[in-house]
C-alpha cells in the first residue's frame, strides 16, 4: 500500500512492539516460494516508507458504520479503507490451566523453552506442523505425543509419508542442525523485568517456518530422544496432583518397548487422562492443536459475515461483507469459488500472498479499476521442512474433496525420498514430495496444465525415466 500510494498516510496498528518481516525471499517456481520470517523493530519499516506510521496498541473496538477504530491507549482513528490481518490464536485444549501451554508465537515458544529446562516428561497434544517439529526437536525429555489420527502429521501427510518420517523420530544420533542465519530482535529490557502478567494474553505474531531454530529445546535427562505416540485419542480430562490423588487411579510409566507400561511411582505436577483410558503424569502439557481466527475484537457492533471456521468471509477481492473493510491471512475465510487445485490453509505462505493481493485490491478499488485474481490462488503450493527433510506439497496433495474417485502413485526410497501423486481421470491433482526430489517444477506444471497422463500409468514415477526432461 505504501508503495502504491506514496502520498497517503498508511497506519499499521499492532499490539506487538516488533513486526514480522519476510526476508531471503526466493521464488522457487511459478507458485512455490521460500522465505524466512524475521522479527524487526517497527522503526525499520517507517524508515523504508516515510508514509507508514506504526501505532503500537491493541484495538479495543471498531465502528464500521463510522469508519473508526478505537485503540486500547484511548485514541481513535478514522480510516478510508481498512484491512484486518489479526491472524489466529491457538486453540487450547483447556483455558486458564497453568500447566497447559499453547504454542503459536515467539513468546509462547520462549515460555516453552523455560519450562522444558526443568522438565522430565511432557505431553504434546496435536498433529499439525508445530507439533511435528516440536516432538522432533525436543531432547532429554520424555515425550508422550497424543494424536487424534492414526498417523503423525495428518495435516500434511498420509500414512505412507508418516511411515517414511517415523525412523527419524526414534533415531538416537541427531544431525547437527544447519546454522540458521537470522537476526533475532528481542524487546529491550524484557529479559530482566519479565513481562507484565496482563500482557501475557496479548497475542504475539505467528511463528515463522523455522521457529525452533536458536531455541534450546532440552529437558533434564541425558538421553537425546524418547517419544511415545498414543494414536486415535484425545484428552479426556486434566487433573492437578491433588485431584489425581483423590481419584485413586493409577497412572502409567513411559512405555518401554511393546510390553504393557507399569504403574508409575512418581508423583507428577499434572496428569492427562486420554480417551483410550490411559493416564500419564507429566511436568506440563503442550497444546499444539491448531488455531482459530482472531475475530473477537472486531465483531462487537459490526455485522460481519463469518465462515464455518469462524473467519471473516472475504470475496475474490479480499473484501469482507462490510464497506471499505478487507481482511487477509489467518483471520479470513476465502469465500470465493476456488480453483480446483487450491484450498485455504492457515500458513505463512498464504498470509503473505493474501496480504500482498489485498493491498492490490484496495488500491484498485480506490482508483476505480478492476483487478484479476492473483496467480498464487491457482494452485495450492507450500514448501517447508520437517525432520530436516525438504517437504513440498502441491494441489490436492491429500486428495482433499476428491471423493473416492482418485488413485495414488507412490515412490519411496527409505531414508532418502518419498514421492506421492494424486491422480484423477488421468490428470495430476496433487503431490507430496519429501527429500531432494527435484520434481516440484515438473509436477507444478502437470497439475496446472491438467495434461492427460493416463498413457504413462505407473511409469510416471519410474525412477529410470527422467520425467523432468520428458515434460520440460
Amino acid at each position: 500500500l505504501a508503495a502504491e500510494f506514496p502520498s497517503e498516510d498508511i497506519f499499521l496498528m499492532t499490539a506487538s512492539p516488533v513486526i514480522k518481516a519476510v526476508t531471503n525471499f526466493k521464488q522457487v517456481s511459478k507458485t512455490l516460494e521460500e522465505f524466512d520470517v524475521e522479527e524487526q523493530p517497527s522503526f525499520l519499516l517507517e524508515k523504508r516508507y516515510p508514509n507508514i506510521r506504526v501505532i503500537q496498541s491493541g484495538v479495543k473496538q471498531m465502528k464500521s458504520d463510522e469508519h473508526k477504530i478505537y485503540t486500547e491507549d484511548g485514541k481513535e482513528y478514522i480510516y478510508e479503507k481498512l484491512c484486518l490481518c489479526a491472524g489466529a490464536k491457538p486453540k487450547l485444549i483447556v483455558e486458564g490451566n497453568p500447566y497447559v501451554l499453547g504454542i503459536r508465537d515467539t513468546d509462547s515458544a520462549q515460555a516453552l523453552q523455560k519450562n522444558l529446562a526443568q522438565a522430565e516428561r511432557i505431553v504434546v497434544v496435536g498433529n499439525g506442523g508445530i507439533a511435528l517439529e516440536l516432538v522432533y526437536e525436543i531432547q532429554g525429555c520424555e515425550v508422550i505425543w497424543a494424536i487424534k489420527d492414526k498417523d503423525i502429521g495428518n495435516t500434511f501427510f498420509d500414512a505412507g509419508a508418516a511411515e517414511f518420517l517415523l525412523p527419524k523420530l526414534t533415531a538416537e544420533r541427531r544431525e547437527t542442525p544447519i546454522e540458521c542465519k537470522r537476526t533475532k530482535y528481542t524487546l529491550e529490557g524484557s529479559k530482566e523485568k519479565g513481562r507484565p502478567t496482563e500482557a501475557s494474553d496479548k497475542l504475539g505474531s505467528a511463528l515463522g517456518p523455522d521457529w525452533h531454530e536458536g531455541l534450546h529445546l532440552k529437558g533434564t535427562k541425558e538421553f537425546s530422544h524418547k517419544v511415545h505416540i498414543e494414536i486415535l485419542c484425545e484428552v479426556k480430562s486434566i487433573h492437578l496432583q491433588q485431584e489425581f490423588i483423590q481419584l485413586q487411579q493409577t497412572s502409567v510409566t513411559f512405555p518401554k518397548g511393546e510390553k504393557n507400561a507399569e504403574a508409575d511411582e512418581v508423583l507428577w505436577p499434572v496428569y492427562v487422562e486420554l480417551t483410550n483410558g490411559k493416564i500419564y503424569g507429566c511436568n506440563f502439557i503442550v497444546s499444539a492443536t491448531g488455531v482459530v481466527p482472531n475475530v473477537e475484537p472486531f465483531l462487537d457492533g459490526n455485522k460481519f459475515a463469518l465462515g464455518e471456521d469462524g473467519g471473516l468471509k472475504v470475496d475474490k477481492n479480499m473484501h469482507t461483507s462490510l464497506t471499505d473493510v478487507y481482511a487477509a491471512g489467518d483471520i479470513c475465510t476465502a469465500a470465493w469459488e476456488p480453483s480446483p487445485v487450491w484450498h485455504q490453509m492457515r500458513l505463512w505462505t498464504q498470509a503473505r500472498q493474501m496480504g500482498w493481493y489485498a493491498a492490490k485490491c484496495m488500491a484498485a478499488d480506490a482508483l476505480g479499476e478492476s483487478i484479476d485474481m492473483d496467480f498464487s490462488f491457482e494452485l495450492f503450493a507450500h514448501i517447508t521442512k520437517f525432520f530436516n527433510y525438504k517437504v513440498v506439497v502441491l494441489g490436492k496433495y491429500n486428495a482433499q474433496g476428491l471423493g473416492s474417485d482418485h488413485e495414488l502413485i507412490l515412490r519411496c526410497t527409505k531414508g532418502h525420498e518419498y514421492v506421492k501423486v494424486v491422480m484423477q481421470n488421468g490428470r495430476m491433482m496433487g503431490a507430496v514430495l519429501i527429500g531432494e526430489t527435484d520434481l516440484e517444477e515438473t509436477f507444478e506444471n502437470l497439475i496446472l496444465n491438467q495434461m492427460d497422463l493416463s498413457a504413462y500409468g505407473e511409469n510416471l514415477l519410474n525412477p529410470d525415466i527422467d520425467i523432468e526432461d520428458y515434460f520440460d
